[in-house]
């Protein structure tokens, strides 16, 4: 197993990069949040985890082990394989797929291409104890919440914006993330807030 890469980039795509090391180039295919990181670079140290099958050898490459184990924790689920699996870490963050997994939010892997409900929620089954216990072993809440509070603060200011006291829609938006964690999207929360103020 080749646990990672240290060399210089001599090729670069937001779908793999190619890395010299020792005379070796290797080709490793990368996730939209690691080319992020490693744009600028000329140089890097990429951790890597080897696909085999009978027909190939692929090699897949993270910025961080923290992207790196999350996506081995993908690909072990029935039904997702490793293209899934980095289409998944390229449209989330490590800290957002766990959010997902932990409060059970189907919708957000649904806006993944190729994850169907079916898929979303095998993952949920799957990595929810696992993620859970990780949230509480290590001090995340904070990062792991943040698509939630970004969701959060956005419904808040567009209610005030409307002429919505800020501390009565506060009070309704804090009622309605407890009552419905799943809520995925600015638009869904503004209307059960409005529902809520109306009545």
């Amino acid at each position: 197993m080749i646990s990672y890469i240290n060399g210089l980039i001599t090729h670069k795509s937001p779908v793999f990069i190619v890395v010299e090391a020792g005379g070796i180039g290797y080709h490793v295919n990368i996730s939209l949040n690691t080319f992020a990181k490693l744009e600028d670079l000329a140089a890097i140290k990429i951790f890597t985890h080897l696909i085999v099958k009978e027909d190939s050898h692929t090699l897949y490459g993270f910025a961080e082990e923290a992207e790196r184990q999350i996506f081995i924790q993908l690909i072990s689920i029935s039904g997702v394989g490793p293209n899934t699996a980095r289409l998944v870490i390229s449209s989330m963050t490590v800290d957002e797929i766990k959010a997902a997994i932990v409060h059970e939010n189907v919708a957000a892997f649904n806006k993944v291409k190729g994850v169907g409900p079916k898929t979303a929620k095998q993952i949920i089954l799957d990595l929810k104890d696992k993620i859970s216990k990780e949230v509480l072993d290590q001090p995340l809440t904070t990062s792991l919440l943040h698509a939630e509070n970004k969701i959060r603060e956005e419904a808040l200011s567009a209610l005030v914006a409307l002429g919505f006291v800020r501390i009565n829609v506060q009070r309704s938006l804090n009622a309605i993330m407890k009552e419905q964690p799943n809520i995925a999207t600015v638009e869904e929360l503004i209307k059960i807030a409005l529902k809520k103020m109306s009545s």
